[in-house]
Formats: C-alpha cells, sequence, structure tokens
C-alpha cells in the first residue's frame, strides 16, 4: 500500500507512530499547555505601562482581547512548527519572558515600545540563527548561570502570584518599618476574606493534580478555582476591592468579581496585533538601556528553547548520536520568528514549550501533532471573553505552581564551586528582591567576571562574556555615566 500523503510528508510510519497517535498527542500537549491562554492576559494584560494604559489602549485591563492574540499566535505557530520543522513541539507565550516584559520594560517605556524590543529579540535571534552564531554565544554562558536565571524568574514568578492574590500585601506604612510585605490582609499573620481562601484551595488544589501528575494538572486547577470563586461570589455577595479608582473592601476579589458570563463564545478581536513600535524605546530610554532589554530577553528565550528541543526531542527518539536533532535549522529559525510574532501582536515573545513531552508521551513522534495543537489553540480564540470572569485569585495559584516547577532546576547548579555558586545566587535573589529579572541577570553576570578575574582565572571567561558584563555595568552606572557627560 503506498503511503498517503500525510504519511510521507511528516515521515509517521518512519518514525514508528500512526495518525491516531499524532491526534491523541496534539490532544495532549494542548490541554497540558492551554492554561497559557488564561495567564498571559493575568500577567501582561493587568499591568499598566509607563503611560498608565493597559495593553489595548485602554485605561482598565483587556484580558480578553489579550487572550484571543495569545491564542492566535500560539496557533499559528506551532502549525508552522509543525509543517516546516515537523517535530511534535508546540509555542507559545513564554513565561518569564513575559513577566519580564510586564514588570521590567513596560514600567519603563510605553507597551508599543516594549513589544518593538520583543520584536527585535526575535529578529537578531533569526540572524544568529541563520549565521550560525547562536551555539557560539550558547556556549559563551556558563551552564549554571544560566539555570540560575530560569530559578530566579521562578521565584519572581511566585512572589507575583502570591501579591496579586493578596495572600501576600505590602505594608501600608512600608516606609517606617523594616518589613516591606506581610502575610495577609491586615499584615498580622492572619488570613481573612473569602477570596483569600479561594486562592488556597486552588494552590492546594493545583500542588496535589500536579504531584499526581495528572494531564493539564494546572488548566484544571484554574478552571475549578474559578468555578469555586463564582459560586462564593453568588453566595456570599463578596464585590471588588477597590470600586470607581477607590478601595471599598480589602477582603473582596482584586481583580475582577467572578460571576457566571453573560457569553461563552465570542468573534475574536484580534486588534492587538501590528501594536508595536520597533526603534521608540531608543529615544525614550537610550540606546544602551534599549540594547540590555533586548539582550535580557535573547538570553531567557535563547537557552529555553535549546534544552527543551534536547530534552523533548531525546524522548520522542529524535536525536542524533552526535547529539543535533533533525532539521534543527528549521526548528530554531521557526522558534526565532515566533520570538518576533509575540511582539508584533503584543502577547511577547513565543517559544518551544517544555509541555511538548506530555504530546510525546503520548506517541506523538511528528510535525502532524504540532499541526492537530495548533488548530486547538486557533478554536481557543472564540472562547477569549470567559477570560474576563478569572479573578486573580483562580489564576494566580498557577503562577505559584509554575514557580516552584522552574525553581527544581536549582538542584543543577554546584553550590560547592563558590566562584559559580555566588553568581547563581546572586542572580536567584535578586529577581524577586529588587522586582526586576534584569538586575539579577546582570548582577550574576558581572560577579561572575569579577569573581574569576580577581582569582586569576580571566582566561576561563568567554570574550563575549566580557562583552556582556562590561555592557551590564554601562547599563547599572547609566545615570552616574549622563550626569559625568552632563546629559543628565
Amino acid at each position: 500500500m503506498t503511503p498517503g500523503f500525510l504519511d510521507r510528508y511528516f515521515s509517521i510510519s518512519a518514525r514508528g507512530s500512526t495518525v491516531g497517535q499524532e491526534v491523541r498527542g496534539g490532544f495532549a500537549t494542548f490541554f497540558t499547555m492551554a492554561y497559557i491562554v488564561v495567564l498571559n492576559p493575568i500577567i501582561i494584560g493587568t499591568v499598566a505601562d509607563k503611560t498608565g494604559q493597559f495593553l489595548g489602549d485602554s485605561d482598565h485591563p483587556q484580558l480578553a482581547l489579550v487572550a484571543a492574540a495569545t491564542a492566535f499566535v500560539a496557533g499559528i505557530l506551532t502549525i508552522a512548527m509543525g509543517v516546516f520543522g515537523r517535530v511534535p513541539f508546540a509555542l507559545a507565550t513564554g513565561l518569564g519572558l513575559n513577566a519580564f516584559v510586564a514588570f521590567g520594560i513596560a514600567s519603563q517605556v510605553s507597551w508599543e515600545d516594549a513589544m518593538g524590543l520583543v520584536v527585535l529579540e526575535g529578529i537578531v535571534i533569526a540572524i544568529l540563527v541563520a549565521t550560525g552564531f547562536r551555539v557560539a554565544v550558547f556556549h559563551a554562558i556558563p551552564e549554571q548561570l544560566k539555570t540560575a536565571i530560569s530559578v530566579g524568574i521562578g521565584l519572581f514568578i511566585a512572589l507575583i502570584g502570591f501579591v496579586d492574590a493578596g495572600f501576600v500585601r505590602r505594608m501600608p506604612d512600608a516606609s517606617n518599618t523594616t518589613v516591606p510585605v506581610k502575610l495577609g490582609v491586615l499584615g498580622n499573620g492572619s488570613l481573612t476574606g473569602w477570596p483569600t481562601l479561594v486562592f488556597v484551595a486552588g494552590l492546594l488544589v493545583i500542588a496535589f493534580l500536579v504531584a499526581r501528575k495528572v494531564r493539564g494538572a494546572i488548566l484544571l486547577g484554574i478552571v475549578g478555582t474559578t468555578i469555586l470563586a463564582i459560586v462564593v461570589e453568588a453566595i456570599g455577595k463578596i464585590g471588588p476591592q477597590v470600586a470607581n479608582g477607590k478601595p471599598v473592601n480589602p477582603n473582596g476579589w482584586s481583580l475582577t468579581v467572578p460571576t457566571w458570563p453573560s457569553k461563552v463564545l465570542g468573534m475574536p478581536d484580534l486588534s492587538l496585533l501590528g501594536q508595536f513600535s520597533l526603534f521608540g524605546s531608543f529615544s525614550k530610554i537610550g540606546g544602551v538601556a534599549a540594547v540590555m532589554f533586548v539582550f535580557t530577553l535573547m538570553l531567557a528565550d535563547f537557552f529555553d528553547t535549546m534544552g527543551t528541543i534536547v530534552g523533548v526531542g531525546r524522548q520522542a527518539g529524535l536525536v542524533k548520536e552526535d547529539g543535533t536533532v533533525e532539521r534543527t535549522r528549521e526548528i530554531l529559525l521557526v522558534d526565532s520568528l515566533a520570538a518576533a510574532a509575540g511582539g508584533a501582536a503584543s502577547v511577547s515573545s513565543n517559544t518551544t514549550y517544555i509541555e511538548s513531552a506530555a504530546g510525546v508521551s503520548e506517541g506523538a513522534r511528528t510535525g502532524l501533532a504540532s499541526v492537530v495543537t495548533g488548530l486547538l489553540f486557533l478554536l481557543a480564540m472564540f472562547f477569549a471573553p470567559l477570560t474576563d470572569i478569572v479573578p486573580f485569585e483562580a489564576a494566580t495559584p498557577a503562577l505559584v505552581i509554575v514557580g516552584f516547577l522552574m525553581m527544581t532546576q536549582v538542584k543543577e547548579i554546584d553550590f560547592s564551586d563558590l566562584e559559580t555558586a555566588i553568581p547563581a545566587f546572586l542572580t536567584i535573589v535578586l529577581m524577586p528582591f529588587t522586582y526586576s529579572i534584569t538586575a539579577g541577570i546582570g548582577a550574576g553576570f558581572v560577579s561572575f567576571v569579577l569573581i574569576k578575574a580577581f582569582r586569576g582565572k580571566a582566561k576561563e571567561i568567554h570574550p563575549l562574556l566580557w562583552l556582556v558584563a562590561a555592557l551590564f555595568v554601562v547599563y547599572f552606572a547609566l545615570e552616574p555615566i549622563k550626569s559625568l557627560l552632563g546629559l543628565s
């Protein structure tokens, strides 16, 4: 029997798979990572930029708008990975990357300018892929510093989850106390309010599901906790924390009051596409700061992808004896374009997801599974209105668990090697403590170079790392330099 077109194009039989396996694998991957359609709006859609505007040029969060664009870009790029990369890898907005864009960049420029930097990052990575330079940069950064970046972002995301849920609160008299944050509404270690109970319940449920290795644990947890929140609000009539810009109830819901939606389906609004300014940040914050933002984005995006490709590729039996994966160039090119596409659609950089392993475990071995996953993401666009009913207290438990999952990589750091462990430690702790991913990465790189140099091991430092450290020194000292040159 002559193999069909799908079989020939995707090498389904050659890789020991079937169309049925690929379809099942595609569904498994989608339900494992579909949580991003809800979480991405919570992370980037609820943060105002320097001008006070939210994504979509609005004075209030537009979660359905961000959800639709998130699903759209994930769908198109995952299909592209399947068709051109021909591997069972799915893509969506990168967690950690979106937090950096929201809290590290948009706080200093407009959302359009911030997304322009994301587009530039994707273009730079695409050029590095085309020139073969990406591997050189990959080897320049010590492995344990790469790990520390992921761990630090995990802690940062977990902190955001606790604060947004109101589980941890800023002290109103923080200027007069040595304790900036405390547990609970009153800051006395006591938890009050039904929304807080919903958060705790959601955290425990998701933790249980993850521990049981349930497929789609995070998505199931968000859905279940949202339903609980709707029931609690229907019975208790709790209302919001803030109404008409004024605090009305410290024990109220912190983002939106969960009520049964007026509509479940709706035509997706993709007006966020194209809302970016490619070079706007350079005139707003200066060339050095803009370049450092692009570089920081590139770091986080760069290394996660290569680790994911090798890890999932090995599970799928796609890694060759020399350690490479079939069609690596095509895979990396699609991933690079995904970063730029995410910025162009105002949903932050898209990257290859480790959750693709869920589909592989169901038998997926080819790009057909990615096509199935991508189509499901496109279908999810029509359910974007549902995101408007998800309160922080129902979504942020997922952030805490995602933070935990990223934190587990800390075991890869050798803390007995102090020359590397101290920079790794600074990278990890300074991200949440300074509320800045850039500060953590910069401190890690600069301290690594200085410690090595002071110990007479300068030759062990890659030339590219010297350059990066020097740029971070300029970044940290930008204001004094401006003052010295009479530019401030």
